[in-house]
């Protein structure tokens, strides 16, 4: 979604990390994506990659201008790709189809339980967040915005947000799905996991 939304061309590849191929290794010894490579040099994780996007292609800015505006959406995305990821996407899409997909086993209610449980209290704080803010991370669209929108999309795609919960979270990720950056997740399809009607749907 960056990469989209500063309309920077990129070679996407595609990396079953679990399989846990020796020359992936190497890009990354950690073993996780994503990893971007420009010429020679390689960088991974996501937080590092985004930061260097926003450092070396500053427009539109995805960081606002003052240190505590900064501050505010990199401790967004440290919640977004920390703890809900943790709390909820584990939980539910891991559960669900990451287990299928990788072949390690079958959902455990009790972890499906409580991803459906975390992701209440989720929807409710970001919902706090919009009712007081434009957007997640304050007045403007940030890297906060696409780390929520990033998980979403993901338990969205499984049909496991309830939208009716919060009319500001759902009214906020439609107009993130409106973006041209985000048109391009709304085609993704996984063999054996077909898209729910309203995926796609900019009118959900």
């Amino acid at each position: 979604m960056v990469l989209a939304e500063k309309k920077i061309e990129v070679e996407l590849i595609e990396e079953r990390f679990w399989e846990e191929r020796s020359e992936f290794r190497r890009l990354n010894p950690a073993g996780k994506v994503p990893v971007l490579k420009v010429d020679d040099f390689i960088l991974s994780e996501s937080n590092a990659i985004c930061e260097y996007l926003e450092e070396k292609h500053p427009n539109p800015p995805l960081l606002p201008r003052t240190p505590e505006e900064r501050a505010e959406v990199r401790r967004l995305v440290s919640w977004f790709d920390d703890k809900f990821y943790r709390d909820v996407t584990v939980n539910l899409l891991g559960e669900r189809m990451m287990k299928r997909i990788t072949g390690v086993g079958y959902p455990e209610s009790t972890n499906v339980k409580e991803g459906s449980r975390q992701i209440k209290m989720h929807l409710d704080y970001m919902s706090w967040l919009l009712d007081r803010r434009r957007w997640l991370g304050g007045n403007m669209l940030s890297l906060a915005d696409f780390s929520a929108a990033a998980q979403l999309s993901c338990l969205d795609y499984i049909s496991d947000v309830d939208w009716d919960r919060s009319p500001l979270v759902k009214d906020w990720y439609a107009t993130i799905k409106s973006r041209p950056a985000f048109r391009s997740l709304l085609s993704d399809q996984l063999s054996g996991f077909p898209q729910p009607p309203h995926y796609a749907n900019l009118d959900f």
